[in-house]
């Protein structure tokens, strides 16, 4: 079982519970028929930011598991009249959901929750800071493609210095042993990237030949104090994956991306959608991973058991 009763961060967990997390989604993908871990439970979802694929897969993930759902929109709610995260977070409690999945522009709120309710509490991204279920369903999708991580040469594109993704993908790669680079503009890395106890450079023929798996990443505008790099234009021409960049990447190489994709700068449509792309698969997976990671804090005895047995 998870030693702790949130998911908040990868750095929080050890490589067990990491392992035990990936086993029952590949469970679970495999299952002819998924126990409903979640029947008569409700999962709320506290989203501060917006979100396409995340949001949704949390609500998908948790119908499979037979439970119902409570959507949180800022916009709509009384966070417009001046209501607190605390107070907003204890009166969705108060309604007696077993879980609170959470997203939120300001690094350190999930764990702002927790130590505030008693139910489970999911980080689905917060701020600068990380974004857990991705890592996972980003290791869980190279591993379905490419067997273990470990050893395998992991680089990452973009911008790195803004990136959640990229923070909880670098300690789980780390964690399972895989060699991870990175790279992108000087802007959009931290001051000193060797921080992140990974190589680097600003060059992408440096590594791209190399690579069995790139993540590229989303440019973060509205992360940004201000433009960070000249043009979009700009940074596609250097650092963008076109069709003729593509032709460097080694064979059987996959390419990886946390999505929304900016077409025509992070990748050309032709690259994104062409067979090098687990693009979508990364988002199939979001729902298995997903639906690990709740049926793990909501039900733990049960689903470690099937897990084990089942």
């Amino acid at each position: 079982m998870l030693m702790k009763n949130n998911l908040l961060a990868i750095e929080d967990i050890n490589k067990e519970e990491v392992r035990y997390l990936l086993k029952g989604a590949k469970k679970l993908a495999q299952a002819k028929s998924v126990p409903l871990f979640l029947n008569g439970k409700t999962v709320a979802n506290l989203f501060f930011e917006n979100s396409t694929r995340t949001r949704s897969s949390f609500e998908i993930a948790t119908r499979k598991l037979g439970g119902s759902v409570l959507n949180f929109t800022a916009t709509t709610s009384s966070v417009q009249k001046g209501e607190s995260l605390i107070d907003t977070a204890r009166n969705i409690e108060a309604m007696q959901p077993s879980c609170i999945v959470v997203r939120h522009a300001s690094a350190g709120s999930p764990k702002v929750l927790a130590d505030a309710v008693n139910i489970p509490v999911v980080n689905a991204g917060d701020g600068f800071h990380e974004h857990p279920t991705q890592a996972l369903l980003d290791v869980f999708t190279i591993e379905e493609k490419l067997g273990s991580v470990l050893k395998k040469k992991i680089l990452i594109i973009g911008d790195i210095a803004h990136s959640r993704v990229a923070r909880s993908d670098i300690h789980l790669l780390k964690k399972l042993g895989a060699q991870v680079s990175v790279c992108g503009p000087p802007t959009l890395l931290p001051p000193e990237p060797e921080s992140l106890g990974v190589s680097y450079s600003y060059r992408l023929e440096d590594f791209l030949n190399m690579a069995d798996v790139i993540v590229a990443l989303r440019i973060q505008l509205e992360r940004q104090n201000k433009m960070q790099i000249p043009t979009l234009n700009e940074y596609a021409k250097f650092w963008g994956i076109n069709a003729e960049r593509a032709k460097l990447i080694k064979k059987g190489a996959i390419i990886l991306h946390p999505g929304p994709i900016n077409r025509g700068v992070e990748l050309q449509s032709e690259v994104a959608d062409g067979p090098l792309s687990v693009i979508l698969d990364q988002v199939a997976n979001g729902v298995l991973v997903r639906m690990s990671a709740l049926a793990a804090l909501c039900m733990p005895k049960e689903y470690e058991e099937w897990v084990k047995y089942g």
